[in-house]
């Protein structure tokens, strides 16, 4: 399906959050670091962990809401939320102010209202685009984030110390301009009757009736074994924003990257770091849709298994060495285990849920996300209490699991089947 056949709403996002995701990618993978040398590591992992809580209750609720008050609304809601956190966020890293509580709560909040976003979001993809397609058109999302991916931190690098006062800044203005964009230039697309305004009775029935709707979601055995081993194996790859910059900044000391002649380039962490993400983004950018093409002529139970085992290898081959050849290496498998299934998530979560629950469904499956992300800053203290080697290697244990959860999902249906 050519990008010029989608439907507008499609076409206006992709362009909208392109935009703000660069600017964003301009300082976010610095933002562990600026947290670690601010407040300790052991104090920076716990308060990221304690940020998370609160994003995974925003995603459930953004779910209800997408489904109950639409997507739109909830799009250009949370997209001006962000904005607005933004720009608190650089008064607190202004020539005025220099408060890095202020500013870790202003993150917090960000991560809330991205928890609102994500759910309409995807829910939005599925209602316009038929099932046959999906997976291509949540590949060129994921193409589009990741090309911010390599241009953000490359940027980043050049202007984050100096000007993160004014990155900020841009941040929120572009938010603000993505949700001017989504409420002018874009349709609601949830099915008629699942958005109607909550009933009238005690102000408490909504909460009731979204808990019921959760529950019976949940009692899914094979989507609730898809959750627990997406959120075991984002324990390796959500350290590409916590644990990776923090073991870059304390290992990779002056080291030469190449030589010309006679001039050479060296690297320290930071800039480590940045070449990593970078690299990161390059290979998704590039490579995603060819790779989703090439998984969907493989059974989906093993691609899912394989993507796991994938982390679990580059986890152990970033603890393994601290030369910056040797972590770009690692960071190429790395990135084969994410676009394993970049396209086939969303597929597989759209083609289970129902047409007036998918908001639901979607905000469920990214519990995956949002627990995942709540859980892996522990990463961070965990190098502080038992050293890198050991986390490392406990991190990579819980992405085999996740393969054996995944195989085991695939295994009840086809017991039912049989049975």
């Amino acid at each position: 399906m050519r990008i010029r056949d989608w439907d507008k709403n499609l076409k206006v996002r992709l362009f909208g959050e392109a935009l703000m995701n660069i600017t964003f990618w301009m300082f976010f993978p610095f933002l562990t670091i600026y947290f670690a040398d601010e407040f300790g590591k052991d104090k920076a992992g716990l308060l990221l962990i304690f940020s998370q809580v609160f994003s995974v209750f925003a995603n459930l609720m953004g779910g209800y809401s997408a489904d109950r008050f639409g997507r739109k609304r909830m799009m250009v809601l949370s997209a001006f939320g962000q904005g607005v956190s933004f720009l608190v966020f650089a008064f607190a890293s202004s020539p005025w102010l220099d408060s890095p509580v202020l500013g870790f709560v202003c993150f917090a909040l960000v991560g809330i209202f991205s928890s609102f976003y994500w759910p309409a979001s995807q829910a939005m993809v599925a209602d316009v685009v038929d099932e046959k397609d999906r997976s291509h058109v949540f590949a060129i999302f994921y193409t589009s984030i990741n090309i911010a991916v390599v241009v953000g931190p490359i940027l980043g690098a050049i202007f984050y110390v100096h000007y993160r006062f004014q990155l900020l800044i841009a941040a929120g203005l572009i938010c603000m301009l993505l949700a001017l964009i989504l409420g002018k230039w874009t349709r609601e697309t949830a099915p008629q009757q699942s958005y109607v305004l909550s009933e009238k009775g005690k102000w408490y029935s909504f909460l009731l009736k979204q808990v019921k709707d959760y529950g019976i979601i949940f009692r899914d055995k094979t989507f609730l074994l898809f959750i627990t081993a997406g959120i075991l194996a984002a324990q390796t790859f959500m350290q590409l924003d916590l644990l990776i910059p923090v073991y870059t900044n304390d290992f990779v000391k002056n080291q030469q990257l190449f030589k010309w002649g006679e001039w050479s380039f060296h690297v320290h962490g930071e800039q480590a770091f940045g070449i990593l993400l970078s690299e990161n983004g390059f290979l998704v950018a590039l490579f995603t849709v060819s790779v989703t093409k090439m998984m969907l002529k493989y059974k989906e139970r093993n691609v899912f298994i394989l993507s796991s085992l994938t982390y679990a290898a580059a986890i152990i081959m970033f603890g393994q060495t601290q030369w910056i050849w040797g972590l770009i290496l690692a960071m190429a498998v790395f990135t084969l285990g994410e676009l394993m299934t970049a396209g086939l998530q969303q597929s597989f979560v759209s083609k289970i849920a129902p047409e007036q629950m998918r908001g639901q469904y979607f905000a469920a499956a990214s519990l995956r996300f949002t627990i995942g992300k709540t859980i892996a800053p522990i990463s961070i203290p965990l190098t502080v209490w038992i050293g890198y080697d050991w986390t490392f290697i406990i991190l990579a244990l819980l992405a085999v699991l996740s393969s054996f959860l995944y195989w085991l999902m695939f295994a009840l249906p086809e017991k039912s089947r049989d049975n």
